[in-house]
């Protein structure tokens, strides 16, 4: 069984919840690349968003994580680059649906609306839940 390659990336408002997140992967044995910030300077989350958004389209990773203050900016900004389905998830069902339903291939959360266990437990159940396909794949590629 192959490792799940996952680049995650923040700006300033999500960067204490990204080291939260790195850790928590590599706990469980994913391949985590951080994808910065590496600070809590100010800075745009429309560029961090576009850089994990092209590696996902390209076949570098598997899956992204984005997190901003809200996870909105970030969905957003990722949601620009053709082939993505970011969804901005802030609650388990909505983790499981996202991925299920619409196969999102980047997460975006807030670190000032999801708390540090919930995170995990939304990462986790992201991460482990595949797409149903079927009557979803069709709707998928309408979004293409």
């Amino acid at each position: 069984m192959s490792v799940t390659r996952i680049i995650v990336g923040c700006d300033h408002a999500g960067f204490k919840l990204k080291s939260i997140i790195i850790d928590y992967l590599k706990q469980n044995n994913y391949e985590v690349y951080d994808a910065g910030t590496y600070t809590d300077e100010s800075c745009d989350y429309p560029i961090i968003a576009k850089q994990v958004a092209n590696e996902i389209v390209n076949k570098n990773f598997d899956k992204g994580i984005l997190i901003c203050g809200s996870g909105i900016g970030m969905s957003i900004a990722a949601n620009k680059v053709k082939g993505i389905r970011a969804a901005v998830v802030s609650d388990t069902c909505s983790a499981k649906m996202s991925r299920l339903h619409n196969d999102s291939n980047i997460l975006c959360m807030g670190e000032r609306i999801v708390g540090k266990e919930l995170a995990k437990d939304i990462t986790a159940i992201w991460l482990n839940t595949g797409f149903q396909g079927e009557r979803h794949q069709k709707r998928i590629e309408m979004l293409d």
